[in-house]
C-alpha cells in the first residue's frame, strides 16, 4: 500500500518521515529501505534502516527508471516490509505530476502484491496534486 506525505517545503515533512522510519525499524524485524536523493538523512535515521542514496547509483531520471530500481532492491531481498521515499520529484528527477500520478498506480499494484507499505514524500503544494495523487494522502 502507498501513502503520500505531500507539503510546501519548510512545513515539517522530512521531520515526520524521520520519525516513522524509525519507527518502522524499531518495530519491524524485516528490511526497512529509505530512497533519498542526497544524503540529508545519513544522521537522522536508524541503523537499521538500509538507506539509500540514489547518486550513487548509475539510474536514468523517470519514473520507469525509478520503478525498476525499486523492484531490484525488492528482488535482491524478499524481507522487505517497508520503502520510503524522500522528496520524489528529486529522486526521480521528474516533477510532472501526471507521470507521478501513474508511477504512484503502478508502485501501488507492485506494493500491494508483495505486502510493502511504501510511504512517499512529495515536496510540492497540494494544490498541485492530482485527483489519483490525493487518493494516496492518509486521510482519503
Amino acid at each position: 500500500m502507498v501513502n503520500v506525505i505531500m507539503g510546501k517545503k519548510g512545513t515539517g515533512k522530512t521531520k515526520h518521515i524521520i520519525e516513522i522510519v524509525n519507527a518502522a525499524a524499531k518495530d519491524e524485524k524485516n528490511c526497512v529501505v529509505c530512497i533519498e536523493g542526497g544524503r540529508k538523512l545519513t544522521y537522522d535515521v536508524s541503523y537499521a534502516v538500509r538507506l539509500i542514496d540514489v547518486g550513487d547509483y548509475p539510474i536514468a531520471k523517470g519514473y520507469d527508471a525509478l520503478f525498476a530500481f525499486i523492484c531490484g532492491v525488492y528482488a535482491h531481498n524478499f524481507d522487505v516490509s517497508h520503502i520510503f521515499i524522500d522528496s520524489l520529484y528529486k529522486v526521480s528527477g521528474c516533477d510532472d505530476v501526471d507521470q507521478a500520478t501513474a508511477f504512484l498506480h503502478k508502485l501501488n499494484d507492485f506494493s500491494k502484491a508483495n505486502k510493502i507499505e511504501v510511504i512517499i514524500m512529495i515536496s510540492d503544494d497540494t494544490m498541485h496534486a492530482t485527483e489519483g495523487m490525493k487518493a494516496y494522502f492518509p486521510h482519503a
